[in-house]
């Protein structure tokens, strides 16, 4: 049973769980054994009615009455084995899913770059959901039925070992029919999968880029393309079920043949006089109760037997290693830049990096496209781990800091903003968990948030769309700088927060960066040069590496970089 919580990968609460299921359908199966008793019972004295002629009315009162006690015991029965069974594995199913939204907060962004997103949602939903049903429908009447069955085959043995023979004999022939297809059908099953994630894939690629799709007038070469994909997975999905139903039919039909065999094998004893007819009408009705639910497991056998698809690919993900680092966070203190070096993939991106940020400083990243500048940043907060040197913050490298301790230290106003499909208090409440509603509303203010909320029917209330879609580009960042505010943390991140908003907006977006940014440690990555020009440090970074530092008024007498991309957004601009 170790073996299989582990297989399944349970929580201790989950496992004690599974046991409890098991037990719960054991006791279901064998209080569905008492209603065939009483009718066992009912037929010998409706038997002797045809033999004595006359019938004890006393007894059938009484067989009655068992009758009705029986179908009390298998409901009360059949309610708990509900109970024990498919509420538990909805709570270990959703046990799960937290376990896995929890780790993935506190993997590094690298993990990122290598799993698709599809596969992630795959896991967290389809693989949850068919563990649920193998725990709720599958793996405790499974190994239910195995107990009841033994138990069953040992007390029919005590009336008549030869028919109690015939009716399991079949049995072991049924599973090992499953068990040596199993090799097969996972080949086939770990391509199905295959092909849904791809299909997954192709689905959100297809609707996410719907607008260029039309625009380009590409309707149909795109859509072929997704036919393609969708082709293929019905082709799969079709070998899958054909093969699943060659399988079950083959060992339905060899289950049932016990039938036939306890009913020759019966009709020989009993001709022979060594069986009582009212013992094979017993074993007859017992076969056709055993082999019933057998049937029904034996249909869902062969998901069982490729589980293992689905637990490999999630013990994958909740096994890939977490952020290190446990050292408590102090906040305050210079962030600094050793000698940093830093990848993507082999080519590196930042190459031996040194600077220092001093507290209370607003600092600037400036260069090309492509100089390094955000993936600095990312760096620094920790988003990714350097490939050499080190960061630290406060004196300590940021790799030895908790990564949640670490975090609470940073806030960030990304040039893209992400919002949830929740209330605009909810969103701007994500900077502060516990933040109460006047809290809320006092960052909101200050990121100017009331000029266009005013404006929406339910206030703070209404539920944005799918990240904020009905809202503008300026309404949104306006919402993320609340965010920001409320978090209150000693350093901010502003990845170009203005860069594509239209002038009305800018001003509001700018003001709200101004009462953000009162009294903390700024590191902005700017684009439009003339917003930097206050910075106490600019880096201007070319290739990764940092070509010039200083004031803004230093690095134009420089004659560098900086001047010349300065002189040239200028003349634009004229």
């Amino acid at each position: 049973m170790k073996k299989l919580k582990d297989f399944l990968l349970l929580s201790d609460r989950g496992y004690a769980d599974l046991k409890k299921a098991i037990l719960a359908c054991t006791l279901t199966n064998l209080a569905m054994v008492l209603p065939f008793m009483v009718t066992v019972m009912l037929f010998k004295e409706i038997l002797l009615y045809f033999t004595a002629g006359e019938i004890n009315w006393q007894h059938m009162w009484l067989l009655w009455g068992a009758g009705i006690v029986s179908a009390v015991i298998v409901f009360l029965a059949a309610k708990n084995d509900y109970r024990k069974t498919y509420i538990a594995s909805y709570k270990e199913s959703n046990h799960t899913r937290e376990r896995i939204a929890e780790h993935l907060t506190r993997l590094p962004m690298s993990f990122y770059n290598t799993k698709d997103l599809t596969e992630i949602t795959t896991n967290m939903m389809s693989d949850c959901s068919a563990m649920e049903s193998m725990l709720s429908s599958t793996i405790p009447p499974l190994i239910a039925n195995m107990i009841s069955s033994t138990i069953t085959c040992l007390l029919l043995a005590l009336f008549e070992w030869r028919l109690a023979l015939c009716i399991f004999v079949t049995i072991p022939f049924a599973f090992m029919i499953i068990w040596a297809s199993k090799k097969r059908q996972k080949k086939l099953f770990e391509k199905q999968v295959e092909e849904k994630l791809t299909a997954s894939d192709r689905i959100q690629e297809y609707l996410e880029g719907m607008k260029v799709v039309r625009s380009c007038n590409m309707a149909g070469e795109s859509f072929e393309n997704l036919k393609q994909v969708l082709t293929r997975l019905k082709k799969i999905s079709v070998k899958v079920e054909l093969a699943v139903g060659v399988f079950m039919s083959s060992a339905s039909m060899v289950l049932q043949a016990g039938i036939g065999i306890t009913v020759f094998v019966g009709c020989r004893l009993l001709i022979q006089g060594k069986v009582e007819l009212l013992t094979l009408l017993m074993f007859l009705l017992m076969a056709t109760r055993m082999y019933g639910p057998i049937l029904a497991i034996l249909g869902q056998l062969s998901s069982l037997l490729n589980l293992d698809v689905v637990t490999k690919r999630m013990r994958t993900l909740l096994n890939a290693p977490e952020m290190s680092g446990n050292r408590p966070c102090t906040p305050g203190g210079s962030i600094c830049l050793e000698h940093v070096s830093f990848g993507y993939n082999e080519e590196e991106t930042i190459k031996d990096v040194s600077l220092t940020i001093r507290p209370g400083e607003t600092v600037a990243f400036v260069g090309p496209s492509g100089s390094g500048k955000s993936t600095l940043t990312k760096l620094i907060a920790r988003f990714w781990d350097v490939s050499e040197g080190r960061i630290t913050y406060g004196g300590d490298d940021i790799r030895q800091l908790a990564p949640g301790g670490l975090m609470k230290n940073f806030s960030f106003v990304f040039q893209d903003v992400t919002l949830f499909q929740d209330t605009i208090l909810n969103n701007i409440r994500m900077g502060k968990e516990n933040a109460t509603d006047e809290e809320v509303l006092e960052a909101a203010k200050k990121a100017f948030c009331d000029e266009f909320v005013s404006r929406l029917p339910d206030g703070y209330e209404t539920v944005l769309g799918e990240n904020g879609g009905t809202l503008s580009g300026g309404e949104r960042q306006r919402i993320s700088i609340a965010r920001a505010i409320l978090k209150d943390a000693p350093v901010i991140i502003l990845d170009e927060a203005t860069a594509s908003l239209d002038p009305e907006n800018e001003v509001f977006v700018q003001q709200a960066i101004a009462n953000l940014s009162e009294n903390k440690t700024v590191i902005m990555i700017a684009h439009r040069l003339r917003t930097i020009t206050g910075a106490d440090q600019i880096f201007v970074l070319e290739q990764g590496r940092v070509k010039e530092s200083g004031t803004h008024a230093e690095l134009l007498e420089q004659k560098g970089l900086y001047k010349k991309l300065f002189r040239l957004q200028n003349s634009m601009a004229g």
